[in-house]
């Protein structure tokens, strides 16, 4: 029995010795003390920077569209500076912005407003070139690469969401995904595929026209449009600077756009009411879009391609719709040959287009 209390009696004794031990070793160490501390604190901290050099290297290249139609205003948008020639400097925007105008405005984050000239316009591509004087600008905007971008890289747009009492509105986010395939209506009776790159950055209605850059405040790309629906934030559109740039030399140097033309009206295989009045009767597992109707002595009639037929590939690519045939159709141009394959009575055949300019 006292053998065991003296057991325990020791355990006691050695843990008061400990305890002190390592109290003197604090008290009389405090410098290791406060290494240990410091040391833990550098573990966890973050430090972000932010974009503010890249937006003011930006900033003042950017402006605000106002679109007036008998001297009233009908819409507003963004736009920026891209580049000078000589006396002029050369503004993009979207098409949607100054469609229908008849004058059209910019504002320059320094308030003044200047009267711009529409070099021209293209309504597949969503890209509008205006002009101004040289003299009137504040800054031109450098230009990057969407190509170079990655997944999860930092962006951020410069425009006037909602009228340009918000302009110079700046918004963050990232390259959500890249070469996103989007449908888009052009009209009431066209609908379009767009090629675009995704982003979480706030995206509202005024932004159309404005520029999508990078943290080094290169434009890669227009803000254009973004996805509204019922549970759905932060997915907005831009075009890829390649495609806008593509399109704006030609609006600049006078060429117009010529799109080929086929000679079809389609319906989506999905529309069953326009399917119905049209008397096509669906074919089993088929996909592409339906020919409702043949012009006459087109592309088309030539090739032998008639009402009924099911279209599902251009070329190597497969359609599925209406919209992504004619984007694949706009790849070629007048003059092009190109293999059309088609579904008729549950058979598929294949034969060469040459296409035409479309009037």
């Amino acid at each position: 029995m006292k053998t065991k209390k003296g057991f325990i009696i020791t355990i006691i004794i050695t843990l008061f010795v400990g305890a002190g031990l390592m109290y003197a070793a604090f008290y009389f160490f405090p410098v290791a003390r406060s290494q240990i501390i410091n040391k833990l604190e550098k573990e966890v901290t973050v430090t972000d920077t932010g974009i503010g050099d890249a937006v003011e290297k930006l900033y003042d290249a950017v402006v605000v569209v106002e679109s007036y139609k008998n001297k009233q205003e009908i819409t507003s948008g963004s736009g920026f500076v891209y580049k000078t020639d000589g006396d002029l400097a050369y503004i993009l925007t979207n098409t949607h912005v100054i469609d229908e105008a008849d004058q059209v405005y910019v504002m320059f984050t320094d308030g003044s407003r200047e009267l711009v000239t529409v070099v021209g316009e293209d309504p597949y591509s969503d890209i509008a070139v205006l002009s101004v004087s040289s003299e009137d600008i504040l800054a031109v905007a450098e230009l990057g690469s969407s190509e170079d971008m990655r997944l999860g890289d930092t962006v951020f747009t410069i425009g006037a969401p909602i009228d340009s009492e918000y302009s110079g509105t700046v918004t963050r986010g990232i390259v959500s995904g890249k070469d996103r395939m989007v449908e888009v209506s052009i009209n009431s009776t066209n609908d379009f595929v767009m090629k675009v790159i995704q982003t979480d950055a706030a995206v509202n209605s005024g932004n159309s026209g404005g520029p999508l850059a990078n943290s080094n405040g290169e434009v890669i790309g227009i803000t254009s449009l973004k996805l509204v629906s019922t549970g759905v934030e932060g997915i907005g559109f831009a075009i890829p600077i390649e495609d806008v740039l593509y399109y704006a030399e030609k609006i600049e140097n006078g060429e117009e756009i010529v799109r080929p033309f086929l000679g079809v009206a389609m319906v989506d295989l999905t529309d069953l009411y326009s399917l119905y009045l049209s008397g096509i009767d669906l074919p089993d597992n088929t996909q592409g879009a339906a020919v409702a109707e043949v012009t006459e002595d087109s592309p088309a009639s030539k090739a032998g391609l008639t009402k009924g037929d099911i279209i599902y590939k251009i070329g190597d690519e497969e359609v599925a719709s209406v919209a992504e045939l004619r984007y694949e159709l706009y790849k070629y141009e007048p003059g092009d040959t190109v293999e059309i394959s088609y579904v008729r009575n549950n058979k598929s055949y294949s034969v060469n287009v040459k296409l035409v300019a479309s009037e």
